[in-house]
Protein backbone atom coordinates (compact mmCIF):
# COMPACT_ATOMS: atom_id res chain seq x y z
CA UNK A 1 0.00 0.00 0.00
CA UNK A 2 1.16 3.34 -1.44
CA UNK A 3 2.34 5.52 2.06
CA UNK A 4 1.45 9.08 0.93
CA UNK A 5 4.42 11.32 1.81
CA UNK A 6 3.33 14.59 4.01
CA UNK A 7 4.61 18.00 4.06
CA UNK A 8 3.55 20.01 6.82
CA UNK A 9 4.44 23.89 7.16
CA UNK A 10 4.56 25.23 10.62
CA UNK A 11 4.00 28.95 10.16
CA UNK A 12 4.86 31.55 12.54
CA UNK A 13 5.76 35.36 12.35
CA UNK A 14 9.68 35.24 12.00
CA UNK A 15 12.14 37.75 13.73
CA UNK A 16 15.44 39.43 12.77
CA UNK A 17 17.94 37.52 13.85
CA UNK A 18 20.29 40.18 14.22
CA UNK A 19 21.26 43.95 14.37
CA UNK A 20 21.12 44.29 10.86
CA UNK A 21 17.67 42.27 9.91
CA UNK A 22 15.71 44.56 12.34
CA UNK A 23 14.81 47.38 9.41
CA UNK A 24 14.07 45.12 6.92
CA UNK A 25 11.89 43.15 9.22
CA UNK A 26 9.78 45.82 10.25
CA UNK A 27 9.28 47.07 6.54
CA UNK A 28 8.47 43.28 5.46
CA UNK A 29 5.63 43.73 8.55
CA UNK A 30 3.89 47.22 7.70
CA UNK A 31 4.22 46.37 4.22
CA UNK A 32 1.18 43.61 4.89
CA UNK A 33 -2.03 45.42 4.14
CA UNK A 34 -4.22 42.93 5.44
CA UNK A 35 -2.96 43.48 9.25
CA UNK A 36 -2.16 47.26 9.04
CA UNK A 37 -3.30 49.77 6.32
CA UNK A 38 -1.10 53.00 5.60
CA UNK A 39 -3.17 55.45 3.26
CA UNK A 40 -4.32 54.06 0.01
CA UNK A 41 -2.67 51.00 -1.65
CA UNK A 42 0.02 52.93 -3.26
CA UNK A 43 1.36 54.60 -0.33
CA UNK A 44 1.16 51.02 1.59
CA UNK A 45 5.48 50.60 0.85
CA UNK A 46 6.91 53.65 0.83
CA UNK A 47 5.13 54.74 4.05
CA UNK A 48 6.17 51.39 5.44
CA UNK A 49 9.99 51.96 4.40
CA UNK A 50 9.44 55.53 6.73
CA UNK A 51 8.01 53.74 9.53
CA UNK A 52 10.71 50.87 9.54
CA UNK A 53 13.70 53.62 9.50
CA UNK A 54 11.54 55.54 11.86
CA UNK A 55 11.38 52.49 14.68
CA UNK A 56 14.64 50.32 13.61
CA UNK A 57 16.72 52.21 16.39
CA UNK A 58 14.30 51.76 19.40
CA UNK A 59 13.86 48.10 17.89
CA UNK A 60 17.30 46.90 17.85
CA UNK A 61 17.81 48.74 21.38
CA UNK A 62 15.26 46.52 22.76
CA UNK A 63 16.80 43.16 20.55
CA UNK A 64 20.51 44.31 21.75
CA UNK A 65 19.16 42.89 25.42
CA UNK A 66 18.04 39.59 24.66
CA UNK A 67 21.41 39.11 22.84
CA UNK A 68 21.35 40.62 19.83
CA UNK A 69 17.95 39.23 17.62
CA UNK A 70 15.11 37.07 17.87
CA UNK A 71 15.12 33.41 18.82
CA UNK A 72 11.89 32.72 17.08
CA UNK A 73 13.47 30.82 13.87
CA UNK A 74 15.93 29.12 15.85
CA UNK A 75 13.16 28.17 18.43
CA UNK A 76 10.73 27.12 15.60
CA UNK A 77 13.29 24.73 13.56
CA UNK A 78 13.35 23.02 17.10
CA UNK A 79 10.04 22.17 17.33
CA UNK A 80 10.06 21.32 13.53
CA UNK A 81 12.83 18.80 14.41
CA UNK A 82 10.98 17.47 16.98
CA UNK A 83 7.46 17.07 15.67
CA UNK A 84 9.37 15.69 12.45
CA UNK A 85 10.71 12.82 14.98
CA UNK A 86 7.13 12.46 16.75
CA UNK A 87 6.00 11.41 13.39
CA UNK A 88 7.92 8.88 12.85
CA UNK A 89 5.86 6.14 13.58
CA UNK A 90 3.13 7.87 11.76
CA UNK A 91 3.72 7.24 7.78
CA UNK A 92 6.05 9.54 5.88
CA UNK A 93 6.41 13.27 6.94
CA UNK A 94 8.68 15.55 6.64
CA UNK A 95 8.22 19.29 8.46
CA UNK A 96 9.32 22.59 7.24
CA UNK A 97 9.15 26.43 8.46
CA UNK A 98 7.33 28.96 6.81
CA UNK A 99 7.76 32.69 8.49
CA UNK A 100 5.28 35.40 7.96
CA UNK A 101 7.78 38.37 8.10
CA UNK A 102 11.50 36.68 7.89
CA UNK A 103 13.47 33.70 6.69
CA UNK A 104 12.70 31.12 5.71
CA UNK A 105 9.56 32.15 3.65
CA UNK A 106 6.55 30.32 2.29
CA UNK A 107 8.23 30.29 -1.06
CA UNK A 108 11.09 28.90 0.33
CA UNK A 109 9.17 25.96 2.92
CA UNK A 110 7.04 24.86 -0.26
CA UNK A 111 10.15 24.43 -2.41
CA UNK A 112 12.05 22.07 -0.06
CA UNK A 113 8.91 20.30 0.25
CA UNK A 114 8.78 20.08 -3.48
CA UNK A 115 12.37 18.43 -3.72
CA UNK A 116 11.27 15.81 -1.20
CA UNK A 117 8.12 15.06 -3.59
CA UNK A 118 5.52 15.82 -0.93
CA UNK A 119 2.00 14.49 -1.99
CA UNK A 120 -0.10 16.30 -0.19
CA UNK A 121 0.50 19.70 2.09
CA UNK A 122 -0.41 20.41 5.75
CA UNK A 123 -0.18 23.72 7.21
CA UNK A 124 -0.17 24.28 10.91
CA UNK A 125 -0.30 27.44 12.49
CA UNK A 126 1.65 28.17 15.41
CA UNK A 127 -0.96 30.89 16.56
CA UNK A 128 -3.18 28.90 18.82
CA UNK A 129 -5.34 31.53 18.50
CA UNK A 130 -6.90 32.72 15.61
CA UNK A 131 -6.65 36.13 14.27
CA UNK A 132 -6.59 37.53 10.99
CA UNK A 133 -3.53 39.86 11.82
CA UNK A 134 -1.49 36.27 12.14
CA UNK A 135 -2.91 32.80 11.16
CA UNK A 136 -4.96 34.56 8.33
CA UNK A 137 -1.88 36.47 6.64
CA UNK A 138 0.12 33.28 7.07
CA UNK A 139 -2.63 31.21 5.53
CA UNK A 140 -3.27 33.70 2.65
CA UNK A 141 0.65 34.79 2.45
CA UNK A 142 0.84 30.64 1.81
CA UNK A 143 -1.99 30.19 -0.69
CA UNK A 144 -0.71 33.09 -2.95
CA UNK A 145 2.88 31.21 -2.64
CA UNK A 146 1.74 28.01 -3.65
CA UNK A 147 -0.58 29.74 -6.62
CA UNK A 148 2.67 31.51 -7.81
CA UNK A 149 4.79 28.23 -7.94
CA UNK A 150 2.29 26.28 -9.52
CA UNK A 151 2.49 23.83 -6.59
CA UNK A 152 0.19 21.77 -7.21
CA UNK A 153 -0.13 19.68 -4.06
CA UNK A 154 -3.58 19.75 -1.96
CA UNK A 155 -3.25 21.62 1.12
CA UNK A 156 -5.09 21.87 4.42
CA UNK A 157 -4.92 24.01 7.07
CA UNK A 158 -5.24 23.75 10.55
CA UNK A 159 -5.69 27.40 11.70
CA UNK A 160 -6.68 27.56 15.49
CA UNK A 161 -6.39 25.28 18.41
CA UNK A 162 -7.21 26.86 21.72
CA UNK A 163 -8.21 24.32 24.16
CA UNK A 164 -6.51 21.51 22.59
CA UNK A 165 -5.93 19.20 25.19
CA UNK A 166 -2.52 18.25 24.85
CA UNK A 167 -1.65 22.01 24.55
CA UNK A 168 -3.64 22.62 27.96
CA UNK A 169 -1.00 19.59 29.73
CA UNK A 170 1.88 21.47 28.41
CA UNK A 171 0.53 25.33 29.68
CA UNK A 172 -0.96 23.58 32.89
CA UNK A 173 2.66 21.79 33.75
CA UNK A 174 4.60 25.07 32.61
CA UNK A 175 1.95 27.02 35.29
CA UNK A 176 2.77 24.39 37.78
CA UNK A 177 6.50 24.57 38.04
CA UNK A 178 6.36 28.49 37.90
CA UNK A 179 3.89 28.68 40.82
CA UNK A 180 6.59 26.42 43.08
CA UNK A 181 9.12 28.73 42.90
CA UNK A 182 7.25 31.38 44.98
CA UNK A 183 7.57 28.81 47.33
CA UNK A 184 3.91 28.73 48.92
CA UNK A 185 2.68 32.38 48.91
CA UNK A 186 -0.16 33.95 47.58
CA UNK A 187 0.50 34.53 43.99
CA UNK A 188 -1.32 36.39 41.27
CA UNK A 189 -1.93 34.59 38.18
CA UNK A 190 -1.66 36.96 34.75
CA UNK A 191 -2.51 36.34 31.23
CA UNK A 192 -0.56 38.44 28.75
CA UNK A 193 -1.64 37.60 25.51
CA UNK A 194 -0.37 39.79 22.22
CA UNK A 195 -2.89 42.93 21.52
CA UNK A 196 -5.14 43.24 18.47
CA UNK A 197 -7.62 47.00 17.17
CA UNK A 198 -10.29 46.65 18.77
CA UNK A 199 -11.67 46.98 15.21
CA UNK A 200 -11.05 43.51 14.68
CA UNK A 201 -12.86 42.19 16.85
CA UNK A 202 -15.64 44.15 15.71
CA UNK A 203 -14.81 42.97 12.60
CA UNK A 204 -15.97 39.02 13.76
CA UNK A 205 -11.96 38.25 14.42
CA UNK A 206 -12.38 35.16 16.90
CA UNK A 207 -8.94 35.90 18.61
CA UNK A 208 -10.72 37.05 22.48
CA UNK A 209 -12.86 34.22 22.46
CA UNK A 210 -9.92 31.84 21.31
CA UNK A 211 -7.91 33.24 24.24
CA UNK A 212 -11.00 32.52 26.50
CA UNK A 213 -11.33 29.53 25.71
CA UNK A 214 -8.14 28.83 26.35
CA UNK A 215 -7.94 30.26 29.63
CA UNK A 216 -10.93 28.63 31.11
CA UNK A 217 -9.73 25.37 29.88
CA UNK A 218 -6.88 26.12 32.32
CA UNK A 219 -8.86 26.73 35.11
CA UNK A 220 -10.60 24.20 35.19
CA UNK A 221 -7.42 21.58 35.82
CA UNK A 222 -5.90 24.23 38.19
CA UNK A 223 -8.95 25.59 39.89
CA UNK A 224 -6.93 29.30 40.14
CA UNK A 225 -8.33 31.83 38.88
CA UNK A 226 -6.30 34.71 36.18
CA UNK A 227 -6.42 37.85 35.13
CA UNK A 228 -5.95 38.64 31.43
CA UNK A 229 -4.38 41.23 29.61
CA UNK A 230 -3.07 42.60 26.24
CA UNK A 231 0.67 43.16 25.76
CA UNK A 232 2.45 44.70 22.77
CA UNK A 233 0.43 47.56 21.69
CA UNK A 234 1.72 49.91 18.73
CA UNK A 235 -0.25 52.58 16.68
CA UNK A 236 -2.77 55.71 17.13
CA UNK A 237 -5.72 53.07 17.20
CA UNK A 238 -7.86 51.91 20.16
CA UNK A 239 -6.52 48.33 21.23
CA UNK A 240 -7.37 45.83 23.30
CA UNK A 241 -7.92 46.74 27.27
CA UNK A 242 -6.50 46.31 29.95
CA UNK A 243 -2.76 46.46 28.73
CA UNK A 244 -0.01 43.99 30.48
CA UNK A 245 1.12 47.62 32.08
CA UNK A 246 -2.11 49.16 33.69
CA UNK A 247 -2.92 45.53 34.89
CA UNK A 248 0.33 45.50 36.72
CA UNK A 249 -0.80 49.05 38.15
CA UNK A 250 -4.39 47.79 38.95
CA UNK A 251 -2.34 44.74 40.81
CA UNK A 252 -0.39 47.26 43.12
CA UNK A 253 -3.26 48.45 43.81
CA UNK A 254 -5.02 46.07 45.13
CA UNK A 255 -2.29 44.65 46.86
CA UNK A 256 -0.68 41.85 45.71
CA UNK A 257 3.13 40.83 45.82
CA UNK A 258 3.48 37.82 43.58
CA UNK A 259 2.85 37.38 40.23
CA UNK A 260 3.13 34.70 37.68
CA UNK A 261 3.01 35.88 34.22
CA UNK A 262 2.01 33.65 31.49
CA UNK A 263 2.46 34.47 28.17
CA UNK A 264 -1.03 32.96 26.57
CA UNK A 265 -0.60 33.87 23.18
CA UNK A 266 2.99 32.46 22.33
CA UNK A 267 4.23 29.26 22.10
CA UNK A 268 7.75 29.96 21.46
CA UNK A 269 10.52 32.60 23.25
CA UNK A 270 11.37 35.95 21.26
CA UNK A 271 11.23 39.82 22.05
CA UNK A 272 7.06 39.74 23.96
CA UNK A 273 8.67 37.12 26.09
CA UNK A 274 12.12 37.62 26.64
CA UNK A 275 12.38 41.78 26.56
CA UNK A 276 8.68 42.92 27.28
CA UNK A 277 7.89 40.38 29.82
CA UNK A 278 10.75 39.55 31.40
CA UNK A 279 12.65 43.12 31.41
CA UNK A 280 10.11 45.63 31.39
CA UNK A 281 7.08 44.03 32.82
CA UNK A 282 9.56 42.57 35.81
CA UNK A 283 11.47 46.17 36.35
CA UNK A 284 7.71 47.67 36.52
CA UNK A 285 6.65 44.99 39.29
CA UNK A 286 9.92 45.79 41.19
CA UNK A 287 8.83 49.48 40.68
CA UNK A 288 5.62 48.90 42.09
CA UNK A 289 7.13 46.52 45.35
CA UNK A 290 5.87 43.30 43.26
CA UNK A 291 7.48 40.22 42.36
CA UNK A 292 7.15 38.85 38.76
CA UNK A 293 7.82 35.77 37.30
CA UNK A 294 7.28 34.49 34.40
CA UNK A 295 6.11 30.59 32.99
CA UNK A 296 8.40 29.73 29.98
CA UNK A 297 6.89 29.48 26.63
CA UNK A 298 6.26 26.33 25.62
CA UNK A 299 9.17 25.55 22.81
CA UNK A 300 10.15 22.45 22.77
CA UNK A 301 7.77 20.95 26.04
CA UNK A 302 7.26 17.15 25.38
CA UNK A 303 3.46 17.27 25.54
CA UNK A 304 3.05 20.35 23.47
CA UNK A 305 5.42 18.83 20.43
CA UNK A 306 2.51 15.67 21.20
CA UNK A 307 -0.52 18.57 20.32
CA UNK A 308 1.14 19.17 17.24
CA UNK A 309 1.41 15.87 16.21
CA UNK A 310 -2.34 15.26 17.31
CA UNK A 311 -3.22 18.06 15.30
CA UNK A 312 -1.29 16.76 12.10
CA UNK A 313 -2.77 13.38 12.55
CA UNK A 314 -6.32 14.15 13.04
CA UNK A 315 -5.55 16.63 9.89
CA UNK A 316 -4.07 13.70 7.53
CA UNK A 317 -7.22 11.72 8.20
CA UNK A 318 -9.14 13.99 6.90
CA UNK A 319 -9.50 13.22 3.01
CA UNK A 320 -7.05 16.37 1.38
CA UNK A 321 -9.11 19.07 -0.42
CA UNK A 322 -8.82 19.13 -4.44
Amino acid sequence: MHTQKTGVILLNMGGPEKQEDVAPFLYNLFSDREIIRLGPAWLQKPLAWHISRKRAATSRQAYAQIGGGSPLRQRTLQQAQCLQDSLQADGDYVVSVAMRYWHPRAAEAITALQTHGVERLVALSLYPHYSRATTGSSVSDLKKELQRLNARIPCTTIESWPDHPMYIDALVDRISSGLARFGGQDVQIVYSAHSLPVSFIKDGDPYVDHTLRTIRAIEMRTKRPGRLCYQSRSGPVEWLSPSTPDMLKTLAEEGAKNILMVPISFVSDHIETLYEIDILYRKQAEGLGMRLLSSPSLNTHPLFISGLRDLVLASARQDPPG
